[in-house]
This record gives C-alpha cells, sequence and structure tokens, in this order.
C-alpha cells in the first residue's frame, strides 16, 4: 500500500479539496484500492515528507523541501491537473 499526503495551510479547506479530485482520479483509474491518503496541514507535516511515498501541498513549502513536493494548485485552479494526476502516479509508482 503506497501512502500520500495531502496539506494545505490548515489541513482543512483546500487539502479536502484536493483530496478528492486525487481519490476520484485514483478511483476512475482503477489505483483506490493501492494508496493510503492522509491529509494534514504543512505546519504539522513539514518535517515528515520522508514518510511518505508521495506529498502534495496545495500552499507555499519551505524551499529545503520542495523538490520533494508535487505542487496541489492545479487542483484547485482546474489548470494543468493532469500534469499532478501523472507526477503522483509516477512518484507512486502505480501500475
Amino acid at each position: 500500500m503506497k501512502t500520500l499526503m495531502v496539506v494545505c495551510g490548515s489541513g482543512i479547506a483546500t487539502s479536502t479539496l484536493a483530496e478528492g479530485k486525487i481519490q476520484k482520479f485514483l478511483k476512475e483509474k482503477g489505483f483506490a484500492n493501492q494508496v493510503k491518503i492522509y491529509k494534514g496541514n504543512i505546519a504539522e507535516q513539514v518535517n515528515h515528507v520522508d514518510d511518505y511515498d508521495a506529498f502534495v501541498s496545495t500552499t507555499m513549502v519551505p524551499d529545503n523541501i520542495k523538490d520533494k513536493v508535487i505542487s496541489g494548485v492545479p487542483l484547485l485552479t482546474g489548470v494543468n491537473q493532469d500534469k499532478v494526476f501523472a507526477q503522483i502516479v509516477d512518484q507512486l509508482q502505480l501500475k
């Protein structure tokens, strides 16, 4: 089982929206049973990036972890969200 953390500033609003879109995508592609999704806020999770197979953030992240984080902003705007889904599939090595 792969693990995916979705974070935003508060761990309530935009992470919930992003989580819903990711869940829908995973279900449509037949990957839902391969991924456990967690949700939280960036302040609590910033030091736990390596604890998850993939980490998606809808808010700014510190420069020292930026390379490990998938930007979830396109999931909020709808622009280029397919790229986010592709990054998630790649990062989780879903087949």
